[in-house]
């Protein structure tokens, strides 16, 4: 499986289309947008439920309260923006009036991440996974490409509670079905007996490319789409490194407090095994086209196999 044989399309078309599936089919879902409908590819459910729909303009921290609103009368609210202004700018609503209140808000986050790209680090939000886990009661969904995430989209109405849907702005490899998808569990993507990789987001896909390139040297990995952050799907990683005996992480987020402090937190307490992390070391990002970015800050495919070429070495 390569780049160049793959389709490829946007997280974030996944996010547009399961929206509007998912308004189709329960009546109870509503959609605001902080004036970014086109970004967030809201437009195929405005068309078909015009009446559902709320545009509030640039201000997120009303959209929040709104939706807040929306949510004790029983609707089902999708909130859409930027990963930035669904988080850092709204941290104080969210948490008042949706977490701490435990509302049935789905808030759905667009252009997280370093492959943002262009608009560089002030929308490059790569603190929100931390930010979002710490919220008691929050679910955390970060998918790996558009079907899962537009699968994940779907699933959330059915959950009761706030949801963080993390998803982004690329065009993106398309490796997995729509029924991979379950909330709360693990995809194992691949079974491996030498070293577990436990990716989310867009890093799930060059771990696909880094596993490949470390089977022709001999290694077998298994990789863990941990779609679903938070509830951690405990189980899973523990059963992989009880057989690999060893891990490394992957996301595109601040190494503190995402993914691999979650992860290690885990395993330092149930399974100490040698651990290596694969995210973006305490700086900001910058502009740029997303994959140069990736490869700059130490997300690339050769990062992911030194990394593991590294634990591996710990393992021994």
């Amino acid at each position: 499986m390569t780049e160049n044989t793959i389709t490829k399309k946007a997280t974030r078309d996944g996010f547009g289309a399961g929206l509007q599936a998912i308004g189709n089919q329960n009546d109870q879902v509503v959609a605001l947008c902080a004036d970014l409908v086109g970004s967030l590819k809201m437009q195929p459910f405005i068309d078909e439920h015009p009446e559902r729909f709320f545009q509030t303009g640039i201000s997120e921290a009303n959209m929040m309260g709104v939706a807040a609103g929306l949510a004790t009368a029983g609707k089902i609210p999708y909130t859409g923006t930027f990963a930035n202004f669904s988080t850092g700018r709204v941290y104080d609503q969210i948490r008042q009036s949706i977490a701490y209140s435990h509302k049935n808000v789905k808030i759905c986050a667009s252009h997280a991440g370093l492959t943002l790209g262009e608009d560089g680090a002030t929308h490059q939000i790569l603190e929100d996974i931390g930010m979002m886990n710490m919220l008691p009661g929050m679910t955390v969904i970060n998918p790996c490409d558009y079907s899962q995430t537009k699968a994940a989209t779907e699933a959330i109405a059915d959950h009761d509670g706030p949801v963080y849907l993390r998803f982004g702005r690329p065009s993106w490899p398309v490796f997995t079905e729509e029924s991979d998808f379950v909330l709360g569990k693990a995809q194992v993507l691949q079974e491996g007996s030498d070293i577990t990789m436990i990716a989310c987001g867009h890093m799930v896909w060059q771990c696909v490319q880094a596993a490949e390139a470390l089977s022709r040297k001999g290694v077998s990995v298994e990789i863990l789409n941990m779609h679903t952050i938070k509830p951690l799907d405990r189980d899973a990683i523990l059963t992989s490194v009880a057989k690999t005996g060893c891990a490394i992480t992957a996301e595109e987020h601040q190494l503190h407090g995402g993914l691999g402090s979650i992860v290690a937190q885990l395993l330092i307490t149930e399974h100490p095994v040698p651990l290596g992390f694969v995210a973006v070391n305490d700086t900001f990002g910058e502009s740029g086209k997303p994959l140069e970015l990736l490869d700059k800050y130490g997300l690339g495919v050769q990062d992911v196999i030194s990394k593991a070429k590294t634990i591996l070495q710990k393992k021994k």
